[in-house]
């Protein structure tokens, strides 16, 4: 699918709204204040279960991804790309801020409650990120220069084959004053992943 009409199908969901515009291929979103999107694993403490995003919605296998870039500044700043099955069950693959003011590699699924894995550090806050699904299973995998996809994590969210999902964006900054995060060489395509470890 074409990077443009890709983007002009994308609709807000969730509250607050999103502050987004598109302007030559390029997505940018702008996080409010102490927003996030989280179902803490502990307790109901710290729990932000909804926030604004952009999405639309897509079935079967595909591969979904961008160059994300994001001003980071406060802990849990980010940029993300969002995959939701329903209000129960979703993912987001995140560049985001870590407690060192460093950006990093971070994924959330959710299947009721969160978990929050951290990957790995990068040396900017940009990188290239891609969403796969193939069949019950999702792949997540980012890439420095977009060519040399490395694995970040590989599972299920238990829904059925042919269910639709939702792919999208959105930015937060669960602690901080906001966050900008900018999308672009944005691709959806209704293909397989070949090879679940290289990224090929």
């Amino acid at each position: 699918m074409p990077e443009q009409p890709f983007l002009s199908l994308l609709e807000p969901q969730g509250m607050p709204h999103p502050v987004w515009s598109i302007e030559s291929g390029t997505l940018t979103m702008d996080a409010p204040p102490r927003s996030d999107l989280f179902v803490n694993p502990s307790g109901s403490d710290g729990d932000l279960p909804s926030l604004g995003r952009l999405v639309t919605s897509v079935d079967g296998d595909f591969m979904f991804s961008a160059r994300v870039e994001a001003d980071i500044h406060q802990f849990g700043d980010a940029g993300v790309l969002y995959v939701e099955y329903d209000e129960h069950s979703w993912f987001k693959l995140c560049l985001e801020c870590t407690p060192k003011g460093e950006p990093s590699v971070v994924s959330v699924v959710t299947r009721g409650t969160s978990d929050d894995a951290n990957s790995w550090i990068l040396d900017r806050p940009r990188a290239y990120f891609r969403v796969s699904r193939r069949g019950p299973g999702f792949a997540l995998h980012a890439s420095t220069d977009g060519g040399d996809w490395t694995l970040v994590r590989h599972f299920s969210l238990g829904i059925p084959d042919t269910a639709h999902v939702k792919v999208g964006f959105l930015a937060q900054s669960p602690v901080g004053e906001g966050c900008r995060a900018t999308f672009t060489e944005v691709s959806l395509e209704r293909a397989t992943l070949a090879d679940l470890r290289d990224g090929s």
